[in-house]
């Protein structure tokens, strides 16, 4: 069948697509992944601004919307709720054939809100309540003020992507804000919570590039030694935090209530580097009941080129090992912290040079209609 059919029937790992475009939903590029092995598809602004500068497919709703006197940033959501609704109709068997457990498709919220509590819950409940599918993930960034949203959203029995994870804190805080939203659920009357999903993006290439930076400028053999390592060590440590967290009692009173575990999902999982392997990032953190959502070229490379085999857990002791010889080095709390902040504000950049594509196209149509 596949390395990407066998990713998942061999190791339970689900393989997803991290790109979503009008033209491919149209033409069956989505359907021919899907029969690949693909099992959900992520997306973010970054990729619909490209999806929407690279071509016209977008133009004649644009056009409609603004003769019907469409904000811009409103045009934005009805194109982007759109392409949604198309894509979890296509993913709606996968999530039936599995028992909810994938066939996912992620919106993510305005990153300007990334900073607001009540703003991303506003938006959160706005944008579930009008798509209203049960494939459905709203992503909630993992900043300190999104965690309080994350547990109302959970709470409110609204399934959530929690994205922008760079540390292992901040991680378990994001594990805490799920199983505290499932209680608090509980504690007002839910009685099935096994409609409520969750996954936790955690960020992979970029780690390796900010530790790779301050390990170079250390300059001692064992510095560069561990070039290439981090963002993989901590992934596997995540792992570990994983499967500690959902275990033992209070797990388990709530999984006899139909609670899923909030799986981890890898992200950024495209090597940087282009001295490492182009599989790195799926090939090492292969383990059951995780995700790895991957651009279609990393996903072409492991399709033709990958191992499929577990190995997020293959050799805890040494994971330790490493992580503390890599904290004797770089301050992996500070890391954590900057490539949250670089994260937000990349997101934001996108969305507002998106927004000003949008302007500017809606300026010409507006002209070409006088």
């Amino acid at each position: 069948m596949g390395n990407l059919h066998d990713l998942h029937a061999i190791t339970d790992q689900s393989p997803w697509l991290d790109n979503l475009r009008r033209g491919w939903l149209r033409s069956g590029e989505i359907e021919r992944w899907i029969e690949r092995g693909v099992r959900g598809i992520t997306s973010n602004p970054s990729i619909f601004q490209k999806a929407i500068e690279s071509g016209e497919e977008y133009s004649d709703q644009l056009a409609e919307l603004v003769r019907g006197g469409a904000s811009v940033e409103s045009a934005y959501w009805d194109l982007v709720v759109d392409d949604i609704v198309d894509a979890l109709a296509l993913l709606q068997p996968l999530h039936t054939a599995s028992g909810g457990a994938d066939g996912f498709v992620s919106v993510e919220l305005s990153p300007a809100l990334a900073r607001d509590t009540g703003a991303t819950e506003q938006q959160a409940r706005e944008l579930w309540d009008r798509i209203r599918r049960p494939n459905l993930y709203v992503k909630i960034p993992a900043t300190v003020e999104g965690l309080p949203a994350i547990r109302r959203m959970i709470a409110e029995g609204r399934s959530i992507n929690v994205t922008l994870i760079f540390g292992l804190e901040r991680y378990r805080q994001v594990m805490e804000a799920y199983l505290a939203g499932l209680e608090e659920a509980v504690e007002g009357g839910a009685t099935d919570l096994s409609v409520v999903s969750s996954v936790a993006s955690f960020f992979i290439s970029r780690v390796d590039t900010e530790v790779d930076r301050r390990l170079d400028a250390v300059g001692t053999p064992a510095a560069l030694a561990l070039r290439g390592t981090t963002a993989v060590t901590q992934a596997r440590r995540a792992y570990a935090a994983f499967l500690e967290t959902f275990s033992g009692p209070r797990w388990e009173a709530l999984a006899a209530r139909g609670a899923r575990p909030q799986r981890p999902l890898w992200a950024s999982t495209s090597t940087k580097n282009p001295d490492y392997p182009d599989t790195l990032y799926v090939d090492s953190l292969i383990g059951p009941g995780t995700v790895n959502t991957l651009p279609e070229a990393t996903l072409e490379a492991f399709e033709d080129h990958g191992t499929v085999g577990r190995t997020l857990d293959a050799d805890p002791d040494a994971d330790v090992a490493r992580w503390e010889q890599l904290g004797e080095l770089v301050d992996l709390d500070d890391v954590a912290q900057v490539l949250e902040a670089e994260g937000v504000v990349a997101f934001e950049k996108s969305f507002d040079e998106l927004l000003g594509v949008l302007e500017s196209r809606a300026a010409d149509l507006r002209t070409m209609h006088e």
